[in-house]
Order: structure tokens, then sequence, then C-alpha cells
């Protein structure tokens, strides 16, 4: 699967171009993986990257990626098909749409949840980084699902779909 590693500032100007690449690529050859690195969270454009279908897509800020270890585990997770999402990245875009009224009827850990699920984690991660059981994050998907009104919603990814509608988009 090929995939690509941009920085989020690069030549000519080293402003937004890999952003902005990343952008085009997804939108030339969407089954090209696409993993963004930056110095810092360009709402802009980092909104319109998990807007559309996010599978193979990944954004992480560069400080936070203290380990290799980290790093290549974000590239295999993207490479296969999955997100890898920056807490910081997911709580600064979240931040700037708490406004949208289904999401105001969530309670703290199905917010807590749905943000995990932006960052790309499975279930069962989920659990473990929560520290309940994996029955207990299906019932508070299923329940967000619900506030949401993604319950019956067919021919879509309903994690997707709560993950955008989650971010305003």
């Amino acid at each position: 699967v090929d995939a690509v590693v941009a920085d989020v500032r690069m030549p000519p100007t080293h402003t937004d171009e890999g952003l902005r690449a990343a952008l085009e690529i997804r939108r030339r050859w969407p089954g090209v993986r696409v993993l963004v690195l930056s110095q810092y969270v360009e709402k802009k454009y980092a909104t319109e990257l998990m807007s559309g279908d996010i599978a193979g897509v990944g954004y992480l800020l560069k400080d936070r990626v203290a380990q290799v270890s980290d790093f290549l585990e974000a590239l295999d997770r993207v490479g296969a098909g999955g997100t890898a999402f920056d807490p910081e990245v997911v709580r600064q875009l979240l931040a700037r749409t708490s406004h949208a009224d289904p999401l105001t009827r969530l309670t703290a850990r199905e917010r807590q949840v749905v943000e995990l699920m932006a960052q790309g984690l499975t279930n069962a991660s989920i659990a473990q980084t929560l520290h309940v059981s994996q029955s207990a994050v299906e019932k508070h998907v299923n329940a967000l699902f619900d506030k949401l009104e993604l319950s019956h919603t067919t021919g879509y990814s309903r994690r997707v779909l709560a993950v955008l509608r989650y971010l305003g988009s």
C-alpha cells in the first residue's frame, strides 16, 4: 500500500504546502494513505482532511511523537487503512465545534469515547485507555450513535459518521 508522510511546512514558502499536497493527493488518489506531521494544528485544512473518507489518514504533532516506535505504529495503522490523530489535534478541533446541538446530549464518558474513536482507536483500545470493559465501551458507542441519530444508518460507517459529526464536519 502506498503511503505519504508529509510535513505541513514544505518548500517553497514553508507555510502549509505539505498539508495542501496531502489534500490534493487524497482528492486525486483516494487509495493513497496520508500521514501529516506538524508543529501546530492548522484547523481549516485539518478539518478538510478529516471531512472525507478518513480511512488511511493521520495527523500527528511532531513534538508529541516522542519515540520512533510511536511514529512507526501510527504509520503502520494509517498504512493498514486505519487512522492516527494526535489527541491535541482532536481537542483543538472539538473546542472549535463544541457548540453543535446533538453533541450536547452526550455524557462526559461518551465524549471521551468519541474523542478516542476520532484518534483511530478500536473499542478494545478505548477500553484499555479508559480502564473499563469492552462491553462498557460498546454500550457508550451505541448510546452515542442513538444520541447522534445514527442508529438506523445503513451503507455508511456509523463510527466514521459519529466522529465527523463530533468534529463538526
